[in-house]
């Protein structure tokens, strides 16, 4: 028997007993026959090498730069995931031609002008992919309508389609304002004589209302060029970093002044090839792993010049006691020999890795605070209410601010059946807890193959037997 299971719960009698199979045995089962319980037994150690799948936030903005460019890009390294498949499929539906070759993924370019004008998109809960589509089918000349399940119905947006209005689309709200589903008419001509003014956003409710302006700005843009004003502070600036940074590769011009962003008018231009970073966000779960599982556990498909500032977890590791190395591809932790240290850290600048230090607080002594995650809120889920909920179920005592989260570890962890609210890292980063020696029982799996279908099999893989 095989130390991480597929098993139900005792309470649970749909599932029934025959959810009990190991997972090693399930290796070769396709992503959708994930059990609807899947035991993590309890973690006694942990080493060896992993490679990353595919950035999901440079794959979504990479596939849609590629769309919009002159010209055909080669994507090698792109995420294959449930993300990636909503932006690919909405894109094919708007006419763009996209096909898998033994070098990557190819994109032919409209060259800014979409061949399909009328479509309605569905994008599941791809929040990237709504508000990155959202700015870039504002100007695109036709008429669309933008949809998801119920969550993103519930995940604001208002914020970017003021921006945008404010630039001359015509987009209006088909149910709450200020969320999804949205109706994307022709924009308003800009007028010959008279300059398009600043546009201003919100900065603290999501970076990717900035990424998706800025996207679109190039094919806005007067002669003189075009301002972004944030307003406000700007959570998780590492994004719009990697955003600015992938538009130059692209062909854009973009300068950066404080929270002035200056977008010059130009089409965008194939690089023909672009390698895409494996994924520092999922990343974290496994440089943790190292941490607490004793470790050396080696990540590859990141290092010293990552585009991702959710590598920036490696240094709240380093704070907690963990011993941390970085090459050009690849990062690796190793564990202290006794608990790691309680911190209280700043996670503004990475709010999805933070989930993974609010897990990591269950193995210190003291008292772990985590501060700058208003953002948890608008996300897949309500992450600050989830995690509060699902770690007090390990034992922990959590409490929690608009945002912010603290976590005492327990003297003795809890067996748990963790809900993960249709939320890939709350299933990922809540599956660690299994090295406090308990078994972690977490309902619905599949939701991980939003971004990362593989990790269970990465996480049982690494696991080793006999002391760390």
């Amino acid at each position: 028997m095989t130390d991480t299971q597929r098993h139900a719960p005792a309470e649970s009698v749909a599932a029934g007993s025959a959810a009990a199979d190991p997972v090693a045995g399930a290796t070769a089962e396709p992503q959708h026959s994930w059990p609807p319980v899947l035991t993590v037994a309890p973690i006694v150690a942990a080493r060896g090498e992993m490679r990353l799948p595919g950035s999901k936030s440079m794959s979504n903005r990479a596939l849609l730069l590629a769309a919009l460019a002159q010209g055909t890009t080669t994507l090698s390294g792109l995420l294959d995931a449930d993300d990636t498949r909503v932006m690919i499929a909405a894109l094919r539906a708007l006419g763009v031609t996209i096909t898998r070759e033994a070098d990557g993924t190819r994109i032919t370019g409209c060259a800014g002008r979409f061949p399909v004008a009328s479509a309605q998109l569905h994008m599941g809960n791809a929040g990237t992919a709504m508000r990155s589509l959202t700015a870039a089918l504002a100007f695109a000349g036709g008429h669309y309508r933008l949809d998801g399940v119920a969550r993103m119905r519930e995940r604001p947006i208002g914020d970017l389609v003021e921006a945008l209005n404010a630039m001359g689309a015509r987009i209006s709200y088909q149910g709450a304002p200020g969320f999804p589903p949205l109706q994307i008419e022709p924009a308003v001509p800009p007028p010959e004589d008279k300059a398009v003014p600043a546009v201003r956003v919100r900065g603290n409710v999501s970076s990717q209302f900035l990424s998706g302006l800025l996207m679109a700005a190039p094919a806005r843009a007067p002669v003189q060029g075009i301002d972004v004003l944030v307003e406000g502070e700007l959570i998780s600036q590492p994004y719009v970093a990697m955003t600015v940074a992938m538009m130059k590769t692209f062909g854009a011009r973009v300068t950066v002044a404080n929270q002035r962003y200056h977008v010059e008018p130009g089409a965008y231009r194939s690089p023909g090839h672009y390698a895409i970073e494996g994924d520092a966000s999922g990343a974290s779960y496994f440089l943790a792993l190292g941490a607490i599982a004793g470790g050396p556990v080696r990540v590859r498909g990141v290092g010293r010049d990552s585009l991702q500032g959710d590598l920036h977890f490696k240094d709240v590791i380093a704070a907690m006691g963990a011993r941390v190395e970085v090459g050009d591809d690849w990062v690796q932790v190793q564990g202290p020999a006794g608990p790691l240290r309680a911190v209280e850290t700043d996670a503004t600048a990475i709010p999805d890795a933070a989930m993974t230090a609010a897990v990591l607080a269950l193995f210190t002594q003291g008292t772990t605070r985590i501060n700058g995650i208003g953002s948890w809120r608008v996300k897949e889920t309500d992450r600050i209410a989830a995690m509060g909920t699902e770690i007090s179920k390990l034992g922990a005592v959590v409490q929690s601010g608009s945002d912010w989260i603290a976590v005492t570890a327990p003297a003795q962890a809890q067996e748990a059946w963790i809900d993960t609210y249709d939320d890939h890292r709350m299933a990922m980063c809540l599956s660690l807890a299994a090295a406090r020696g308990v078994p972690v029982h977490i309902r619905d799996p599949r939701c991980v193959s939003k971004t990362f279908p593989d990790f269970f099999r990465e996480l049982e893989r690494l696991r080793k037997p006999g002391p760390r």
